[in-house]
This record gives structure tokens, C-alpha cells and sequence, in this order.
């Protein structure tokens, strides 16, 4: 996750004192069945991670207006607000990771969840062991704050990480918030291919995959001696794209 002095992520941070480097990812399951709620914080919880709890759409938000989580474990089917709804009302302004819970094995359903902006989604009756294992997995990608630089350089250009600002030399080039975010992303895992879907999610690219071909496109024209043969934004084949830098 990207730093902000005086983002809602930040302002929850401070907070939340127990939230700091070395302590347990701290995870919030939103979910309306009380049973299930209370036995996968006491999974979670054995397995070394911080649990807090929200019945609904409504209490989740109390809880991350106060406190600053890892992940999110959200259940679709919820009365009022639905997990989805509450997904996507989320990424307008917070990128916590998020895994929707649903009874939905559909893959339209499935299809709807990652579009509205989930990072992952598990079709309930599930094994407690799989959602561990996929929170680590989802944790895993995600970039620590400190380990996120303040600036990314590549020949000529100074990407800085924290303005979402290119320059090349002393002359900034102009970036859409769009461009802003997938270069934001390649950035932050630069040497690393990244498929169309994990860009899409981590830069914030609305749309379809098929867009992020096209920011690609118009990235590249901004950045490249050579459009059609790139020296930094470089296609991985089979496995999407990736930033080469020096």
C-alpha cells in the first residue's frame, strides 16, 4: 500500500496503535451469520493474525473509519448493503485488500465480485485451512509501506511514488490519474510481470483488461524512444507486463 500523509488510510493508522511494523496483519470479517463470524475469528485468530469483527455493511464502516486493517473478509449475501455494493464503495478512496465470502459458485458471480474491485473470492462451504492459505497469498502481494520507495528511476525519467509524478530530467510529463496508477504499480513492482488482472486491481484501472492494453499503449508513447519496441515498459509473453529498470 501506497503512503499518504493524509489519506483515510492514514488518518485510521493513527488510530490504531497496535497497528505498527512487526505486529500481526490485522484482518476485519464483515459478515451477518454470527456463528460463522465468531468461528472464523477463532481460526484466524490461532493462526497468528489480529481479528475484529462487523456484522453488516454499516458496523464495517464504524470499524474503518476508527481502525486500519491488512484485509477485509467480506460476505456477499448481506441484508441492506451487500458485500459487493460495500467493495465497491471502497475502492473510491481505500485499497485495503478484500475477499469476498459467497454461496455463489456461478462464474458470472465470481466475475462480478473481481470487477467491483475484490482482490479474491471464496465460494462458501469452504475448507478454514484454503482461507487461510489464500490470505497469506493475497498478503504476500501486497507491498508493505516501508518497503514501498519514494521514487522509481528508469534512464532518463524519476517516477516519484508518493506525488504520482514523472519527470524526465527537470521537465514533468503529464500523466492521467489512470496512467498515474498502472505506472504506480508497475513501479512498485518493478523487474516483475504483472497480468492484466493484477494491474487492473492494483493500479485502479476501470474497465476490463482490455483497458489496461490501452493505458499500456498511451504509457509507452510517454516513455519509449520506440513505442513498438519498448526499452522499459516491456511485454512478459503469456503473463502480461512488467518495468524494466536500471
Amino acid at each position: 500500500m501506497t503512503k499518504a500523509n493524509s489519506s483515510p488510510e492514514s488518518a485510521a493508522r493513527a488510530f490504531d496503535p497496535a497497528h505498527a511494523p512487526g505486529s500481526p496483519p490485522h484482518i476485519l470479517i464483515v459478515d451477518d451469520d454470527t456463528r460463522l463470524r465468531q468461528l472464523l475469528k477463532k481460526y484466524l485468530s490461532d493462526n497468528g493474525f489480529r481479528v475484529t469483527t462487523a456484522e453488516n455493511a454499516a458496523t464495517a464502516r464504524a470499524r474503518l473509519d476508527s481502525l486500519a486493517f491488512d484485509l477485509i473478509i467480506l460476505d456477499v449475501m448481506m441484508p441492506g448493503e451487500s458485500g459487493t455494493e460495500l467493495t465497491a464503495s471502497l475502492r473510491g478512496h481505500n485499497q485495503v485488500p478484500i475477499l469476498l465470502l459467497t454461496a455463489r459458485a456461478e462464474s458470472g458471480d465470481r466475475i462480478a465480485g473481481l470487477e467491483c474491485g475484490a482482490d479474491d473470492y471464496l465460494t462458501k462451504p469452504f475448507e478454514p485451512h484454503e482461507l487461510v492459505l489464500r490470505v497469506r497469498a493475497i498478503l504476500r502481494r501486497v507491498p508493505k509501506e516501508d518497503e514501498v520507495p519514494e521514487e522509481v528511476r528508469f534512464g532518463a525519467f524519476c517516477f516519484h511514488m508518493t506525488r504520482d509524478e514523472l519527470y524526465k530530467g527537470a521537465a514533468r510529463i503529464h500523466l492521467t490519474g489512470t496512467e498515474a496508477g498502472l505506472l504506480k504499480a508497475l513501479a512498485t513492482n518493478a523487474g516483475v510481470p504483472l497480468s492484466r488482472e493484477e494491474l487492473r486491481k492494483q493500479g485502479r484501472i476501470p474497465g476490463n483488461t482490455r483497458t489496461v492494453d490501452v493505458q499500456v499503449a498511451r504509457l509507452r508513447r510517454k516513455i519509449e524512444t520506440d513505442p513498438k519496441a519498448p526499452q522499459y515498459l516491456q511485454t512478459a509473453r503469456g503473463r502480461g507486463y512488467l518495468l524494466r529498470i536500471d
